[in-house]
């Protein structure tokens, strides 16, 4: 793999090396660490930037003879990351960035003394750096820390991507999300939006009075979801266990203990394909509310995101893949009957005219039951179409095996799934707690499906649980990672994921 962090050839790479590492020496010769130490004190570059205001402007300058008004700031702490130098004579400007922001500094050698400017002449771009000034604007208006001490907090070996190249290779930035994070317009922003949109999640349900949950990573039986799981062996038990692939089951069990608003937020694993949407480890919300059904988890979802909308500061109109998504509420809501009627041009319970269209369609449709069918039509043909947000609701009942049945119409599940740009965002069930039928269920795989393409996987301490009577309850599964993606920009979910798994790196 080719790393754009060096030069073109391997001589050149190691001047530059070479020169850095002559540097760090010459700043151990001058009795300075070059890996700093603690440096306390320091405010957030954004706090820095919202103090000028108190620069006081004194009347004293002449205009007519050039000398520029005198200006008083206040005295700041500053520590960030090297990202800009440009030297002129005995005058050194340095861009800094931290985490918050980015602002000059104005390194003058009559300013700073002789050893504070010896020091800044053996900074190099990505070096460490703290400083002691005050805050000012320059002739030209730039607000800028204008140096009195200048602090040496680590040095950078390797020279950073050259600054209109950047970070090209999608792979390398995700490989290397370190120098992503630090080079890559908007990634570090995209990293702490993450932060606010999940922290707010927390906060809404706390809200709600949800009581936040850990279950365990381990299941003895893969069950909650349609999804091949990775295994692993216990070697102390001599047994096999799966790294779990939904949250659900559970959380099903703490309401039934009386938990009676649970949710958990934490990673799942699926040993499935990686693409733009799926990663095989990723973080999953699962919301289960005692005395609700799925309506009160349609109005639950959409405070959801639209408090997570609030949180990054955005508008309720947000850019993805060049369209706009308007979260206005409230969010659309139509029948899966309804969307398949009006883009397959099919009705929903003509069985004949479904496996026509199927086969029109490419999809293998022989000994495999109608709802199947159904679902991979609708997928095919529907999903792709649905702008969003919008819930789609009212599921063929035999594709949902943890999920109440409509009481006017049992072939009916009481189940939605909310899409925007034509992605599975959330899903959401009436939760079933009829002991018998879920057994029934469990008991049974849907023709022409595959084990580990069914959530007809056999827990019978669930069972156990569920005939001591578990409250009607409406349940909730939100996927954070394509969350984030749509709050904020990303059209692969390897943007939001900090660490996607990757192949190993050939060296």
């Amino acid at each position: 793999m080719n790393d754009p962090t060096t030069q073109n050839h391997a001589g050149g790479s190691e001047m530059l090396e070479a020169a850095r590492r002559e540097k760090l020496r010459k700043i151990q010769a001058m009795g300075i660490d070059p890996w700093g130490g603690r440096f306390d004190g320091h405010a957030a570059i954004a706090e820095i930037r919202a103090r000028e205001k108190e620069i006081v402007v004194e009347p004293t300058g002449d205009c007519a003879t050039g000398h520029p008004p005198e200006q008083h700031g206040p005295k700041v702490r500053a520590a960030g990351r090297i990202v800009l130098q440009r030297k002129a004579g005995k005058l050194i400007f340095i861009d800094v960035r931290d985490w918050t922001g980015q602002i000059q500094l104005f390194i003058g050698r009559n300013q700073v003394g002789e050893r504070n400017w010896e020091l800044a002449g053996l900074l190099d771009l990505g070096d460490l750096i703290g400083v002691d000034g005050e805050l000012r604007h320059t002739k030209t208006g730039e607000l800028t820390i204008f140096v009195e001490q200048l602090h040496f907090l680590a040095k950078a070996i390797d020279t950073p991507p050259a600054k209109h190249k950047g970070l090209q290779d999608p792979e390398l930035r995700q490989r290397r999300r370190y120098l992503d994070l630090i080079h890559t317009e908007g990634s570090l922003e995209r990293a702490l939006h993450r932060t606010a949109i999940v922290r707010s999640v927390r906060d809404t349900l706390a809200s709600e009075r949800f009581v936040e949950v850990e279950g365990p990573t381990l299941h003895a039986i893969a069950g909650g979801a349609a999804a091949r799981p990775f295994t692993t062996h216990h070697n102390a038990l001599d047994i096999d266990l799966h790294l779990r692939i939904a949250l659900e089951l559970h959380l099903k069990r703490l309401l039934v203990g009386g938990i009676e608003r649970v949710f958990e937020l934490g990673r799942v694993y699926r040993n499935e394909g990686i693409d733009a949407r799926h990663n095989p480890e990723f973080t999953m919300l699962e919301v289960y509310q005692a005395y609700g059904d799925y309506r009160t988890m349609m109005d639950l979802t959409e405070k959801i995101i639209i408090e997570a909308i609030n949180a990054t500061g955005q508008q309720y109109q947000l850019d993805w893949g060049g369209k706009t998504i308007d979260f206005t509420p409230p969010f659309a809501r139509m029948t899966y009957a309804e969307l398949f009627a009006e883009h397959t041009g099919v009705e929903a319970d003509d069985e004949t005219a479904i496996r026509e269209a199927a086969a029109r369609d490419g999809i293998e449709h022989r000994g495999k039951h109608i709802d199947v069918v159904k679902n991979l039509l609708f997928e095919q043909r529907v999903e792709g179409a649905l702008c969003g947000p919008i819930f789609v609701y009212d599921y063929p009942a035999s594709i949902c095996p943890l999920t109440k049945r409509k009481a006017d119409d049992p072939t009916v599940a009481e189940r939605f799934e909310l899409f925007v740009q034509g992605m599975e965002l959330a899903n959401a069930y009436t939760e079933l707690n009829d002991p018998d039928l879920q057994e029934e269920l469990f008991s049974r795989q849907l023709e022409g499906l595959p084990e580990e393409e069914s959530m007809a996987r056999m827990d019978r301490d669930f069972l156990r649980a569920l005939r001591q009577g578990m409250p009607p309850a409406g349940g909730l599964g939100v996927g954070i990672d394509r969350l984030v993606m749509l709050l904020t920009g990303a059209t692969t979910i390897r943007e939001v994921i900090l660490f996607p798994l990757l192949r190993p790196e050939v060296e």
